[in-house]
């Protein structure tokens, strides 16, 4: 699948193409103050290798999302596989650049995650953030994840979420190609 289409959102799977608009989101300190902090341009683009190479081992992986309406970069999400504590996860990422905050953006992308998670099989999905990002716990409380335990990510304390089965083909549900 390297696309998804949502009700308000065009999400294409992550390409080299996508190095500017990531360049831009690693370098906004408003959008990385919950992500790890501005990431340089060898950072970002190490981050879109690893993600590349996942999306060749997995099929899946990352998407960019835009808006339909007027083709805006809006942020990027998706399903990854990460090792938490030596244990292997699937995680519901997603990140939302500020100017799109607070529209329900960071939700529907995450609704796309778990339902493709639903679509692909995999029982359960992790989500995790900095204890006091509210606006992250928000989301994944409303998609049925619940608080697991605290954890260590990158050295830093953060909360881990879980969920287990998709969201159960819901009016809006999804398409993905």
């Amino acid at each position: 699948m390297t696309s998804v289409t949502t009700k308000r959102l065009v999400g294409s799977r992550l390409s080299i193409a996508d190095l500017d608009i990531l360049y831009g989101m690693h370098r906004d300190p408003v959008v990385m103050a919950t992500l790890g902090g501005i990431r340089s341009p060898a950072r970002t683009r190490a981050f879109l290798a690893k993600n590349l190479r996942h999306w060749q081992q997995r099929a899946f992986g990352l998407w960019i999302f835009r808006d339909k309406v007027d083709g805006g970069f809006v942020g990027r999400g998706g399903l990854r596989h990460v090792t938490l504590h030596g244990c292997p996860e699937v995680e519901t990422s997603y990140a939302v650049i500020a100017a799109r905050w607070g529209k329900g953006f960071a939700t529907e992308i995450a609704t796309a995650s778990v339902e493709l998670a639903a679509q692909l099989g995999i029982p359960s999905l992790v989500a995790f953030t900095l204890p006091d990002n509210r606006g992250s716990r928000h989301v994944m409380e409303k998609l049925a994840f619940r608080y697991e335990r605290d954890i260590l990510w990158a050295g830093v304390r953060h909360v881990l979420y879980r969920r287990r089965g998709g969201l159960g083909g819901r009016p809006e549900s999804p398409n993905f190609k």
